[in-house]
C-alpha cells in the first residue's frame, strides 16, 4: 500500500485561479527554480479531485491525505465543510485534514468544528498564515488540538512561492517537540525544505514526524538515507505534497534506495496508517 501523506485539492471553482495563482508566486520569488525544476512549471494534477483521483490510479497510491490551508478566518468553514465532504465521497480513498487561521476571533471553536466533521488533524503554513511556528500563542493552539486528538502538519522551512526569511526552522519545530508531550507533529519537506543539514543537527531523535514531501529532486539519496537511519524509518511519511512533486517519480526514488523493504513499508504506509488509525 502507498499513502501520500501530504496532498492538496481545491474545489472545481477555484481550482484554476488558485494553481495559476501559485505558480505565480513561484515564478516572482523564485524564477531560477521554476525553470529549474519540471513539476513547479508543470503540476501533477490541476487541483481538482477527479485529476488527483486520476492520477494515484495511474501511479499507484492507493490513499492521498488532503492538507487544506486556511489563508483567511472567512474559510474556515467552507473549506473544512469541503475537505470532509470529499471524504466522506471518497472512503478508501481520500482521508482530510482540516485547517484554523491562527487569527481567528475563537480558535477553540475552531478546532471543534473541525473534530466535529471527523477530519484527522490540522494543516498550517506559517509563510501563508503569518505565524511564526514556535510563537507561545502557537504553542496554546497546539496543545488544545492534541487534547482532541488532532495530528498537527506544518509547512516546513522554505516556501519556493513565499520570500525570505521564512518563518520556521528545524530548530523551532524540535522546540515545540520538548515543549508539548503527547501530540503528533510532522514537519513537512523531509523537515524543512533546503534546511536539511539543520534537520540532521536539531529534529534527528526527536518525537517530531517528516514526511518526504518535494523530495528526492531537491535532497540528496546520501542525505535521505542519513537522516531516515539516524532519526527512525518509523517517524518517516511518503508525500509528495502533489501537485508539487510527482509521486510515480518520487515512488520510484524511494523503491530504488537501499533501505530495508520493512523500512520502505513504514514509511509508505504502514506509519501512516497507524497516525491515522486506518
Amino acid at each position: 500500500m502507498i499513502i501520500d501523506f501530504h496532498t492538496h485539492i481545491f474545489p472545481d471553482a477555484l481550482a484554476p485561479r488558485a494553481l495559476e495563482s501559485l505558480v505565480n508566486n513561484i515564478r516572482v520569488h523564485n524564477p531560477q527554480t521554476l525553470l529549474k525544476r519540471n513539476t513547479l512549471a508543470n503540476p501533477a494534477t490541476d487541483l481538482t479531485l477527479a485529476d488527483t483521483l486520476r492520477k494515484m490510479d495511474k501511479n499507484g497510491v492507493d490513499i492521498s491525505v488532503v492538507q487544506p490551508v486556511i489563508t483567511k478566518p472567512s474559510q474556515t468553514v467552507k473549506l473544512n465543510e469541503f475537505a470532509s465532504k470529499i471524504m466522506e465521497e471518497n472512503k478508501g480513498r481520500i482521508v482530510s485534514f482540516g485547517g484554523i487561521h491562527p487569527q481567528s476571533d475563537d480558535w477553540k471553536r475552531d478546532i471543534d468544528f473541525v473534530c466535529s466533521l471527523g477530519l484527522k488533524g490540522l494543516k498550517f503554513h506559517a509563510e501563508y498564515q503569518g505565524f511564526v511556528v514556535d510563537a507561545p500563542e502557537m504553542l496554546r493552539i497546539y496543545d488544545y488540538a492534541f487534547s482532541k486528538g488532532l495530528i498537527i502538519l506544518h509547512h516546513a522551512g522554505a516556501d519556493l512561492g513565499m520570500p525570505k526569511p521564512y518563518k520556521s526552522s528545524p530548530a523551532q519545530f524540535a522546540r515545540i517537540a520538548k515543549e508539548l508531550k503527547g501530540g503528533v507533529t510532522v514537519a513537512a519537506h523531509f523537515g524543512g525544505h533546503e534546511q536539511w543539514d539543520e534537520v540532521e543537527k536539531y529534529i534527528v531523535g526527536t518525537d517530531v514526524f517528516i514526511d518526504t514531501s518535494m523530495g528526492f529532486e531537491y535532497y540528496s539519496e546520501e542525505q535521505f538515507l542519513r537522516i531516515v537511519r539516524a532519526h527512525g524509518a518509523d517517524k518517516v511519511l511518503f508525500a509528495t505534497d502533489c501537485p508539487w512533486s510527482n509521486a510515480e517519480q518520487e515512488i520510484k526514488a524511494l523503491k530504488g534506495t537501499p533501505l530495508t523493504p520493512e523500512e520502505k513499508e513504514m514509511i509508505f504506509s504502514a506509519n501512516a496508517k497507524k497516525l491515522l488509525k486506518i
